[in-house]
């Protein structure tokens, strides 16, 4: 009877919100369209405007496009920057403040280039013309020149070898870590550094030939730049990064800072007397999945070691960045599902926090007049650039409004704390998403929807996914599993070595504790993620038949066949060992696979067709092997595309397959038709 009955409360649950769109709807999967995505917040010299990407869809073309846009600190005044059918991205202001460069492909399809706008009026003009293009740029104090980063080919017949070929070249691979999501082989491609003299239009190499060079950042007299260089991976251990300075002419040597295994890195900050660098030290190698950074200084002459200023913070540290008295740093902090920007006190490490709440800070930019502008998400709101002077956080005002005229047609669910406790005790920390006309006492069907990593954490920010399940009548746990950052090194490190035990214990624990407080159907349950989430959907099937639905996105569960097909042989061979020395580890990490016999939930797989991080053989095994078993099962490959799917209409259909094998198994069909009628699938 209580089955029939929930039955008819998400029926009518469906049909109040068709009646009611009128001035809010609810979500629908095309919204995932129409949403702009804003990022890069950059404050002008005198302050007085900021500038920042907003990408869109282009429907009818089926892709994204970026611009450039800017609003004046006052946020009376906004202004499209750019506007062409070619994106443009890292917007960045000239230290003068008469041009705002940018990076784009546009006219010559020959990889990102550095285009310069001119304040005073104009069409922007492409300043350079560089193979392989620039990935990174950076300006130089006096608005002279530039150091960007370049991506080369270090072989050398296809350096000596410029003539045009229809048939691609052979990839010699020289690198133990060979591939890379996106970038796809590596080959003997190197990241370095070049000095670009603007008015000469000359360029000046700066980096040596065996090295990865990256983050560049000018002293404040433009005498030297600082940098990481990685030296790549070699077998027993991860690839080693450091923090260097260069003299700013051509020929110069670079001269080491920092000299550990532990992996050093962010875009050095130079303190406002050139005589200190900040950045970020990693833990020890064989963590490296699990890192927690802390903020580290060193002399910028090298006259003394780095030294761990948050050694005894449990948090991890992101983009620090010099105050302009350089007693302190402003930088970003996760920490139990929020991300705040935070000043920390060189002293003694003391962490005060600037812009905390239930919100995510996602990145900053910083003047020395102490205005700061944030790109800032919450629950309710997807990112948009906030300004903040830094003596007075509480004046926070919000300057873009990309998505208000979106937001205003919507009727979003709710999102709340939700703890739970697992079967040894631990604590876990998730947020649940309700529907927004669900009565209070309704008992509804619940998604565990996973996220990746391990090493990230669902936070307060806007969550589409999750937003549009909700949607659509379900509830939505969102548990920051064991190996999650937000709640210290310890709970990341829980894991090690030990995948798909404590984590699927934390995940069954919040579906127990939902359904002990009566909002979780335990007879309607169903899973999933992508990533990491997908290859924890793949351990928790395997592990109970609890959950009648399940979609594993890009994820894995013969761990075994991961070995020199992905692009995580370094953590592999440090945590868990070779497979010919450790087979006993290897096939325990595996058990999804070996234990597919005891898999009966229905079950969805997905992925990039080429997806370099997690190759979408971990889909197409586990799908063979349910195939087989006679379970309920479905494959869905995305042409071209890798791990982040980047084609919107791929996007649009992945959701969409989601909440229909969903509904499929987890509803009535007539919820299931109302659904379709109100337009939210």
């Amino acid at each position: 009877m209580r089955r029939h009955a929930t039955a008819l409360c998400i029926v009518l649950f469906a049909a109040s919100s068709g009646a009611q769109s009128g001035a809010h709807r609810p979500l629908r999967a095309s919204d995932l369209l129409a949403l702009r995505t804003v990022n890069d917040p950059q404050v002008s010299p005198d302050g007085a405007w900021v500038a920042y990407t907003v990408s869109t869809v282009e429907e009818a073309k089926d892709k994204s496009d970026t611009d450039i846009w800017m609003t004046s600190w006052d946020g009376t005044q906004t202004i499209r920057v750019t506007s062409t059918p070619e994106s443009e991205s890292s917007p960045r202001w000239s230290p003068d403040g008469r041009y705002l460069a940018f990076v784009s492909g546009r006219q010559d399809g020959k990889g990102g280039q550095v285009w310069l706008l001119d304040r005073r009026g104009g069409e922007a003009q492409r300043l350079t013309l560089l193979k392989g293009g620039v990935s990174d740029f950076a300006w130089s104090p006096d608005a002279t020149r530039l150091v960007v980063v370049l991506d080369e080919d270090m072989d050398s017949l296809a350096r000596k070898d410029s003539a045009k070929h229809e048939i691609p070249k052979p990839i010699v691979i020289d690198r133990y870590n060979f591939k890379r999501d996106v970038a796809g082989y590596l080959g003997t491609k190197r990241s370095r550094l070049a000095l670009f003299d603007i008015a000469a239009k000359r360029l000046d190499s700066l980096s040596s030939d065996f090295t990865d060079d990256t983050s560049p950042s000018w002293s404040p007299d433009g005498q030297h730049i600082a940098f990481i260089r990685s030296s790549p991976a070699e077998p027993g251990q991860r690839a080693v990064s450091n923090v260097y300075v260069v003299d700013a002419r051509r020929g110069a040597v670079a001269m080491q800072l920092t000299n550990l295994s532990t992996p050093d890195g962010s875009r050095p900050s130079w303190s406002p007397d050139g005589k200190w660098l900040v950045f970020t030290r990693g833990d020890e190698p064989k963590y490296s999945a699990y890192s927690l950074n802390k903020l580290a200084i060193v002399p910028s002459d090298g006259s003394a070691a780095a030294r761990v200023v948050t050694a005894s913070y449990d948090r991890p540290i992101f983009s620090p960045q010099f105050s302009p008295d350089g007693s302190s740093v402003i930088a970003l902090v996760s920490d139990d599902r929020a991300e705040q920007l935070v000043r920390i006190r060189l002293a003694d490490g003391t962490v005060n926090r600037l812009i905390d709440g239930k919100r995510v800070v996602m990145s900053f930019s910083s003047i020395a007049n102490g205005r700061t502008a944030i790109l800032m998400s919450s629950p309710d709101r997807p990112p948009e650039v906030f300004a903040v002077q830094a003596s007075n956080a509480a004046g926070l005002r919000q300057l873009s409004h990309q998505n208000d005229s979106l937001l205003a047609e919507l009727r979003l669910g709710s999102v709340d704390d939700f703890t739970s406790k697992s079967k040894d005790g631990t604590e876990v920390h998730s947020l649940l998403y309700r529907p927004a006309m669900a009565a209070p006492n309704a008992r509804l069907p619940l998604l565990l929807y996973i996220h990746g990593g391990p090493n990230g954490q669902d936070g307060y920010r806007f969550d589409f996914d999750r937003q549009l399940f909700a949607a659509n009548g379900y509830a939505v746990l969102a548990v920051n599993y064991r190996g999650s950052s937000g709640r210290g090194s310890g709970f990341q490190r829980a894991i090690f070595a030990d995948w798909g035990n404590k984590e699927v214990q934390d995940l069954l624990g919040a579906v127990d504790e939902a359904v002990r407080q009566g909002f979780a159907d335990p007879d309607r349950l169903g899973i999933g993620g992508w990533s990491y989430g997908g290859i924890l959907t793949d351990y928790t099937i395997a592990s109970t038949t609890r959950f009648k639905a399940a979609v594993s996105g890009a994820g894995s569960a013969l761990q075994l066949s991961m070995y020199g097909t992905d692009q995580y042989i370094s953590q592999y061979a440090l945590e868990i060992g070779e497979p010919w020395k450790a087979q006993d580890a290897w096939i325990r990490i595996s058990y999804p696979f070996f234990h597919a016999d005891r898999i009966k939930t229905p079950t969805l797989f997905m992925g990039g067709q080429s997806d370099f991080n997690v190759p979408i053989i971990g889909g197409e095994q586990m799908y063979q092997a349910l195939r087989s078993l006679g379970v309920a099962t479905q494959l869905v490959i995305y042409p071209g595309q890798f791990h982040g799917l980047t084609v919107p209409s791929y996007r649009v259909d992945r959701i969409k397959r989601y909440l229909e094998w969903y509904d499929k198994h987890l509803k009535p069909a007539g919820a299931a038709a109302a659904a379709l009628l109100d337009g939210r699938l």
